[in-house]
């Protein structure tokens, strides 16, 4: 009796442990695929993100579908598969989109915009209900034109599906017909756990290359950053063509035609820059110590024949010096030392501290050099001054003061700290004197962000011109572009029969085309900042038709998608520079479903 008791206890216990054992948790929603293709055709690329999700329970569930894509893509096509059904979203005018958000909101329905924006990249999001025992598959479309920056084209994908993946794969197809003169891969996907995931191949004509990343589902669990929500990171593909003739590269398919201008044998040009500081009391904190920071990163940079000058600002203008010295070793370090006392205080006149640079660059011109005025602000104009009497905080009044007193001669840069910055005020400003605009975020390495800015003009970059060819019977295309270089000027020039053109393969031919479209649309955008009256309506209803025609969404488009449980629509929109990114987004419900909806011309964009 004694020994059946004991066995009866060891069974008990056995049972106990088996039943304690832990077992693996199956998910709900189980991403089984999860693929992200880029084809790279003359710089120009495509890239598809397909998420295939499968409900593998008996009750209905909500999939979420969020990826990240670059701030200067443009969405081109949205679609939901779901039991053999495709849902596609319809790229319309924003307005109407903003009708049928006003018509929920009206209702006491909730609404909203989907989509966010970041430093680098905005956000996609959209959700859907799919039914018991249920699939869906999610294809998102972007495009873009890679930007050369310090010699180098960069190439950024995103991934984050939120769970590991059994199926992930990311495929990179990169072809240019000059050649790849390197290639590399980098990016926290490519740590030390991941490093067997990724090959390059680089082909032995080298116009083509590839770049593969199959992690397995054990590596996406066990890399640094990685876990119970798989990976979360980004693949850089940095690479740069060969450019055998000095003239530029020369293509041309259906029409369309597109030359890239990177020369290498021009001296660089001395520069007379002109740094305006604001110091303010809104600069306070992390935003004065990233103005430091980036200055003194600046000055370094600059070359021996290169001259500056330094104003600070608040309600009043001071000069470091009165006038422009040259970067010698001994005033750089006198510079640096004067940015480091730079505190924060008073109100913002900015109208008089960007005039004053006016006034020293224009007192101490220099032959055969390039001008520069560089603005670094946080804040909208607040007061006036003793050195500009009448002061002037009207923004409109303040960008007519700065557009005639530069009069053309020189560009100005704007740079806006935070998202207080009123950004349309200083965009516009800059585009008005043949500049640009940064927002300078506020998280991390203010000096690259400057840097970048400044460098990618100048040096390593690339001028890219897209036009269409409008006259069928020319026989003969020119090009030719006038460079000032540090001592001469310089001519390039090319002619080339219309069948003697680079033509693209059969399968790359939309790309020249799309390419153009592109560059027309960011081009017009542009130009509309700073137009007025029937300029800017004729600019912006151009960029409007381009987008629609080719379905982008821009600033002046936008995607409605409209979903299958109860006839829902949401609203994605190409977010605005200096949003703040929203902290949700919500569907909008509608009753209806949405309806589906030489002579040549050139537009060209200079980076």
């Amino acid at each position: 009796m004694e020994r059946a008791t004991i066995r009866l206890t060891l069974l008990s216990f056995l049972l106990i442990c088996v039943i304690s054992a832990p077992t693996k948790k199956s998910r709900d929603l189980d991403i089984y695929s999860f693929h992200i293709n880029s084809t790279v055709s003359s710089r120009y690329a495509i890239t598809v993100i397909t998420s295939r999700v499968a409900n593998r329970i008996n009750e209905s569930k909500e999939v979420h579908f969020e990826v990240k894509i670059p701030k200067n893509a443009f969405i081109s096509k949205f679609r939901m598969t779901i039991e053999g059904k495709t849902y596609d979203g319809v790229v319309k005018q924003k307005e109407e989109a903003q009708q049928q958000y006003s018509e929920a909101v009206s209702r006491g329905e909730s609404a909203g915009l989907v989509g966010s924006v970041g430093r680098t990249l905005e956000e996609f999001k959209t959700s859907v209900t799919v039914a018991a025992l249920s699939k869906v598959t999610f294809e998102l479309t972007y495009e873009e034109l890679l930007k050369r920056r310090l010699g180098k084209y960069e190439l950024r994908i995103n991934a984050q599906p939120m769970q590991p993946v059994a199926d992930f794969k990311i495929d990179v197809y990169i072809n240019e017909h000059p050649g790849i003169s390197f290639l590399e891969v980098n990016g926290g996907l490519k740590s030390q756990e991941l490093f067997s995931a990724v090959t390059s191949t680089l082909a032995s004509s080298t116009k083509e290359a590839w770049v593969n990343f199959y992690p397995t589902r054990e590596q996406q669990t066990k890399c640094q950053g990685c876990g119970e929500n798989g990976l979360n990171g980004d693949l850089i593909i940095e690479y740069d063509v060969k450019r055998p003739k000095q003239n530029g590269e020369l293509q041309a398919s259906n029409g369309y035609f597109v030359h890239y201008f990177a020369p290498t044998d021009i001296q660089q040009i001395p520069k007379n820059v002109v740094f305006i500081i604001d110091r303010s009391s809104s600069m306070h904190g992390r935003k004065i110590d990233q103005t430091r920071t980036a200055m003194l990163k600046i000055l370094g940079d600059l070359a021996q024949d290169d001259y500056f000058g330094l104003i600070i600002f608040d309600s009043e203008v001071d000069v470091w010096k009165a006038e422009l010295l040259q970067a010698t070793e001994r005033n750089v370090e006198q510079a640096k030392g004067f940015v480091k006392k730079i505190n924060d205080r008073g109100a913002t006149d900015i109208n008089a501290a960007v005039l004053k640079g006016v006034d020293m660059i224009k007192r101490y011109p220099r032959e055969g050099s390039a001008s520069i005025l560089i603005l670094l602000t946080d804040g909208d104009p607040t007061t006036g001054t003793n050195w500009f009497p009448t002061g002037e905080t009207n923004t409109e009044r303040i960008q007519t003061n700065i557009k005639k007193a530069i009069g053309g001669k020189f560009p100005l840069y704007c740079l806006g700290f935070g998202f207080d910055v009123n950004f349309d005020f200083l965009e516009k400003m800059a585009l008005e004197n043949d500049g640009v605009a940064r927002r300078i975020y506020e998280d991390s390495d203010a000096d690259l962000q400057l840097q970048t800015s400044f460098r990618q003009y100048y040096n390593g970059s690339e001028i890219v011109v897209a036009g269409q060819i409008t006259d069928n019977s020319l026989e003969t295309f020119q090009t030719e572009v006038i460079a000032i270089s540090k001592n001469t000027n310089i001519t390039y020039q090319d002619s080339a029969s219309t069948k003697d053109i680079i033509d693209v393969l059969p399968e790359h031919e939309n790309f020249t085309q799309r390419l153009w479209a592109y560059l027309t649309v960011k081009q017009l955008l542009e130009k509309e900042v700073a137009l007025k009256g029937e300029e800017k309506e004729a600019a912006r209803k151009k960029a409007l038709d381009l987008s629609l025609k080719y379905e982008f969404v821009t600033p002046l488009t936008s995607m409605v998608v409209t979903k299958p449980q109860e006839e829902e629509t949401q609203v994605a929109h190409k977010p605005k520079e200096g949003m703040r990114p929203p902290k949700r987004h919500h569907s909008t419900r509608r009753k209806n479903k949405p309806s589906p909806c030489c002579k040549w011309k050139r537009y060209g964009s200079v980076f």
